[in-house]
């Protein structure tokens, strides 16, 4: 999967703009989640072992998603019917998240894509990258709802290429730290100024 062939994808260019967290906050953010040096290394292992199955992760969450009305509203025309379109290119760049989540470095590339999801999230940048008629915005309850199921379905493909009960445990801990950290920097957009 190449994120320079998925629509409205745009990590590293100069149409995300820069995230307002700075170094020194992100790093206290890194600090609260427990987030270290051997989480980064489990998160590349854990990479090596989700490339291949990102598909099958996808229809996961998607079969979640859309067995869930609330929340498949959000990809719906204001008539209430899912758009085709939208689903299939959120789903395009929800699989470069996931290597994302484990192959790039955290640094401010990534500090500032994870701004950029927040705000795609949040009713000031909504439906614009894929031009749809959609719901206008997505209650900031359901990024951090959407912790658990992301975190807890990811496992058994964790498990699924041999490795120790050690190593996917560790996998899973790492996954889970960045998840929470990354919702948390999604969040900035829902907060007023000087309550983030």
């Amino acid at each position: 999967m190449s994120g320079q062939s998925i629509p409205g994808y745009t990590y590293g260019s100069s149409e995300v703009v820069s995230s307002p967290v700075s170094d020194e906050d992100f790093a206290r953010l890194k600090s609260t989640v427990l987030f270290t040096d051997e989480d980064v290394r489990y998160l590349r292992m854990a990479g090596e072992v989700l490339a291949d199955q990102v598909e099958e992760v996808l229809d996961l969450w998607y079969n979640f998603v859309g067995s869930h009305p609330h929340l498949v509203a959000y990809f719906a025309d204001p008539t209430g019917q899912p758009i085709p379109e939208y689903l299939e290119a959120v789903r395009r760049r929800f699989g470069q998240w996931i290597l994302d989540t484990c192959r790039r470095p955290y640094d401010r590339d990534w500090l500032n894509y994870q701004h950029e999801i927040g705000l795609r999230h949040h009713r000031t940048k909504k439906n614009q990258t894929d031009r749809v008629d959609s719901a206008p915005h997505i209650p900031l309850r359901y990024l951090i709802a959407f912790i658990y199921p992301i975190t807890a379905t990811i496992r058994p493909f964790l498990e699924k290429k041999g490795h120790s009960a050690d190593d996917v445990e560790k996998m899973h801990q790492a996954w889970f730290k960045s998840v929470v950290m990354q919702v948390a920097l999604w969040s900035l957009p829902y907060a007023g100024d000087g309550e983030w």
